[in-house]
């Protein structure tokens, strides 16, 4: 089963979107920062993160930079929720292929089609 880690420090958009990724045939797993997204990651080996920029803990960079040097096998794919203003985010994530940006207000439906591309 293909297997999805949400990163949000809102528990409501994480719930939303757990939801939405279950009806659409993934499992689904969530963490409130990226210090309990590293933990889900070593327990559950999820295929793909999508994570949030702003949070508490550890934001979604560095929790980017911790997979991309301690679990290469899940960074082929990192989509980061980002606002279209996020323009140092944007630089940054240009410097890997595996970097993914989605703009929020995420489109739920764009999302399911990129993780479908992916697994396909």
């Amino acid at each position: 089963m293909k297997k999805v880690l949400l990163v949000d420090d809102e528990p409501h958009v994480t719930l939303v979107l757990q939801q939405f990724l279950e009806r659409s045939g993934y499992i689904a797993y969530t963490a409130l920062n990226g210090q309990l997204a590293l933990e889900v990651i070593e327990q559950e080996h999820p295929d793909i993160v999508i994570t949030d920029v702003q949070m508490p803990k550890m934001n979604g960079i560095e929790l980017c930079e911790q997979i991309i040097n301690q679990h290469p096998q899940l960074s082929r794919l990192i989509i980061i929720m980002t606002s279209r203003t996020d323009r140092d985010i944007r630089t940054w994530a240009e410097q890997f292929d595996s970097v993914e940006l989605m703009e929020k207000p995420l489109s739920m439906r764009r999302l399911v089609i990129r993780l479908n591309d992916y697994f396909a």
